[in-house]
């Protein structure tokens, strides 16, 4: 995992996304889903592109249940999207990267 990939639970979430100042991108995922894992290096990689301008933040949907299902989180990998605390956009499935990055784009924008 990228060093600029954080991981956040149910404890930590409002510290890590809702209180950070700035883009937050969330990924919703789990251990054992497939889609999940093969987001993961896209991810990786999109955290070091975009290090000072987005946070990429990780929360296992199975070890913090209480953030997905406040975000309304139905499937995974879902990917929420933050800024200054408020949800933004929501990406479901998983996206390739160019899709990603344009929705990084459109929130940084």
């Amino acid at each position: 995992m990228s060093e600029y990939v954080f991981e956040a639970t149910d404890e930590t979430f409002a510290t890590e996304v809702l209180n950070h100042q700035g883009p937050v991108l969330v990924d919703f995922w789990a251990e054992w889903c497939g889609p999940c894992k093969a987001l993961g290096p896209v991810l990786d990689g999109l955290a070091d592109e975009y290090q000072n301008k987005i946070k990429v933040v990780k929360v296992n949907v199975d070890e913090s249940p209480n953030a997905p299902q406040q975000y309304k989180v139905r499937g995974i990998p879902t990917m929420i999207f933050f800024k200054n605390g408020q949800m933004v956009e929501q990406l479901v499935g998983n996206q390739g990267k160019d899709a990603i990055k344009g929705v990084i784009d459109k929130v940084l924008g």
